[in-house]
């Protein structure tokens, strides 16, 4: 799997977890082997020339998608498709601000977002109640699931 993460931004971001992240989020969801991601950092000028072209909503945000492929996580009897899963462009200054009102670290909301922004790439969305339910309910799981393998992994 190539997953490639980048910074554009003066933020100290630890890359090499966004990465491994990015990889444990992809297995658990029986993405292609060879699929590939790319994830960039970008400050707040970045992000809110992407969010006004592509979503027309003025500002920056957090997390935004760009599938290419339109790859899906496959059924459990069927065999995952190689392809590239597109872009997930985080703002880490949102982030931060994000984390503080939320009360958690910036580490944590980037966590959050670029798992928020796999699922994106893989079509789930949040705009019905039924979807928001199953995309957040599945976002939770992965989550917790990091974390775990995360701690044993230290």
């Amino acid at each position: 799997m190539t997953i490639e993460v980048l910074n554009e931004t003066d933020a100290d971001v630890d890359l090499d977890a966004l990465a491994a992240q990015a990889r444990f989020v992809l297995d658990r969801l029986r993405i292609h082997p060879q699929a590939e991601l790319s994830v960039v950092c970008v400050d707040e000028v970045a992000m809110t020339e992407l969010h006004v072209r592509w979503m027309d909503e003025p500002g920056p945000t957090d997390v935004l998608s760009f599938p290419m492929d339109e790859l899906r996580q496959p059924d459990d009897d069927d065999e995952p498709e190689p392809g590239m899963l597109g872009d997930v462009v985080l703002c880490p200054s949102v982030a931060e601000r994000q984390a503080a009102a939320a009360g958690h670290s910036r580490d944590e909301e980037m966590s959050l977002l670029l798992t928020h922004g796999i699922l994106h790439l893989l079509g789930y969305d949040h705009a019905e109640p039924e979807e928001h339910a199953e995309m957040f309910g599945l976002q939770a799981r992965l989550l917790a699931e990091w974390v775990a393998f995360e701690g044993r992994s230290r």
